[in-house]
């Protein structure tokens, strides 16, 4: 039995870094200001790509410019998320679902 719960552990170890992998090269967009800035990341939740429309780099809309940066940036962040927790379940199903107790 321990056997079992060990070999399951390294598939479910294995399993992780394939996903980890694979969310690396998939990307989340998220924009603001009707799409003034746009933001992607990867699903592993690294920034990848900012894109800044001229007309918010004047110094008179600076803070402007912050605030939809932040927005941007937390809604690319928010779907990444949601994809690495919605694949960490299933890893998670699967590696229970094999082993009885």
């Amino acid at each position: 039995m321990f056997g079992d719960l060990l070999n399951k552990f390294q598939e479910a170890q294995q399993k992780m870094l394939e996903e980890k992998q694979k969310l690396a090269n998939i990307t989340f967009d998220g924009n603001s200001g009707e799409g003034a800035v746009k933001v992607s990341v990867s699903g592993n939740r690294e920034v990848k790509t900012i894109s800044i429309d001229n007309q918010l780099l004047a110094p008179e809309r600076k803070e402007e410019l912050e605030d939809l940066l932040i927005i941007a940036l937390n809604r690319a962040l928010q779907n990444a998320e949601k994809m690495w927790e919605e694949e960490m379940k299933g890893l998670a199903g699967n590696m229970l679902g094999g082993v009885g107790f």
